[in-house]
């Protein structure tokens, strides 16, 4: 065997299954399997599939949110908070008829975006003009807006808000499938085409990979953070629409309840695919979370409270973990080389 050969690192077994890329794709097929036989009539449904696809759709939109900056290595922690804005300003003009606004649904919708794109706008500003770090920014950016959406709903649940029609572009079934799930693959679509085909979307990664030389490289960095955070804030506001259109209420605590989930999402799908943050990758690990973590509460049934949280916090440690292993690996193999 010549020296060239025995230089060369053979590809461990879990490498050529695909365990480092495709791992959330395993754990999906492991929990289908498992709770497939363990909880064969309730798991093994159309209802438990179609109630997983619908009731995650917020958290993949908040996910895909925190994605944007975080290409360019900026956090918005504020997207729980931006879609509890974005609901609660659609309620409340619907839900006040004593105040006479009667606006249509689509207007009130536009009017809620159009709010959490300025909040995002805000966000930038702190971010780029006043240098402040991003963690610290958009956190409390979201206690600014948390404050705003105590005030506006008075820190009271307001149901009743919606018309039947509106409530439709959030309840019913187009081909079998949620309506919701069907446009959170659009919008996935769209994002990954624009961060994988587009010029921006490279420009975002030059960004997040080193600022300075996408800088001297002629990358106009501040606007592309800035922007991120700007597309990060509407995106969440939409998930706020689409959220309204589905429970057809409003309480403070449903948007700040997603960001967690949606962060393990986003971390855990870094480690998939193309092994960076990528839209797919997010996809996929939040589905296979979430089939796991609806097999646990078929499972325990009634006091499964406290499935999802223990579920969702060590699946973040170990996507973190695995990720910072895969990449000692990487520079162990470079330098090797």
């Amino acid at each position: 065997m010549n020296t060239e050969t025995r230089g060369t690192p053979k590809a461990s077994l879990l490498t050529r299954l695909g365990l480092d890329r495709f791992s959330a794709l395993y754990l999906w097929g492991a929990f289908m399997i498992v709770f497939g036989l363990w909880k064969t009539d309730t798991f093994i449904s159309s209802a438990t599939f179609k109630l997983t696809l619908g009731e995650n759709v917020p958290i993949g939109l908040l996910a895909l949110a925190f994605l944007i900056p975080l290409a360019t290595n900026s956090f918005d922690l504020s997207i729980g908070a931006m879609c509890s804005l974005s609901l609660v300003i659609a309620t409340f003009l619907q839900n006040d008829a004593e105040r006479s606004f009667n606006l249509p649904g689509g207007v009130t919708a536009l009017i809620a975006v159009l709010v959490c794109s300025c909040v995002g706008f805000l966000s930038g500003f702190v971010v780029v003009k006043l240098r402040v770090n991003s963690f610290i920014a958009t956190l409390g950016v979201s206690q600014l807006v948390t404050a705003i959406v105590l005030k506006v709903s008075d820190n009271r649940q307001i149901t009743s808000a919606y018309s039947d029609t509106y409530l439709q572009w959030g309840r019913r079934e187009v081909l079998g499938l949620p309506i919701l799930f069907i446009y959170f693959m659009i919008i996935a679509v769209i994002l990954w085409f624009i961060l994988e085909h587009t010029p921006a979307g490279r420009y975002l990664f030059a960004t997040g990979g080193n600022v300075d030389a996408a800088r001297l490289a002629g990358v106009r960095t501040d606007r592309m953070i800035w922007g991120s955070l700007v597309a990060s804030a509407t995106l969440a506001g939409v998930a706020g629409i689409l959220l309204s259109a589905k429970i057809g209420f409003f309480s403070s605590a449903t948007g700040p309840g997603y960001l967690f989930p949606a962060i393990a999402a986003v971390f855990f799908g870094a480690s998939q695919l193309s092994r960076r943050p990528n839209v797919w990758g997010t996809v996929l690990a939040l589905y296979a979370l979430a089939f796991g973590i609806k097999g646990l509460q078929l499972v325990v049934g009634a006091g499964s409270f406290w499935v999802e949280p223990l579920f969702q916090g060590t699946t973040l440690i170990i996507a973190v973990a695995l990720a910072s292993q895969q990449g000692v690996a990487r520079i162990r193999r470079k330098r090797a080389a």
